[in-house]
């Protein structure tokens, strides 16, 4: 199992929209996240600053994320979150959330 974390900015304009459609996410998104191996998957917000946690049980991340991306109804929730984000200038390129390197974990 590999522990991944990802950060990105929100416009604080479209916030209370952010919340509102991640009360309520699609059950098509839902069940391509499950496909694409991702468990226990959280968001967190502090300071108009997302923080995406989650775990990824599969054996091909490249080949699940692909999947995902290729997916209509992904690309299309994708589209509605995209311009309510706010990516971070220290991305690496081709980044849209930015990973991040774990440094400690205990269980």
């Amino acid at each position: 199992m590999k522990r991944c974390g990802q950060i990105i900015g929100v416009k604080p304009e479209a916030l209370d929209e952010y919340k509102k459609y991640h009360a309520a996410v699609w059950p098509e998104i839902l069940d391509m996240i499950r496909r694409c191996n991702i468990r226990n998957y959280s968001i967190f917000l502090k300071d108009n600053t997302l923080f995406a946690y989650f775990e990824y049980i599969g054996d091909d991340f490249e080949a699940d994320m692909a999947k995902m991306a290729a997916d209509p109804k992904t690309q299309e929730w994708w589209a509605i979150m995209e311009p309510m984000q706010a990516p971070i200038e220290t991305r690496v390129e081709g980044e849209w959330w930015a990973n991040m390197e774990e440094v400690f974990h205990t269980d």
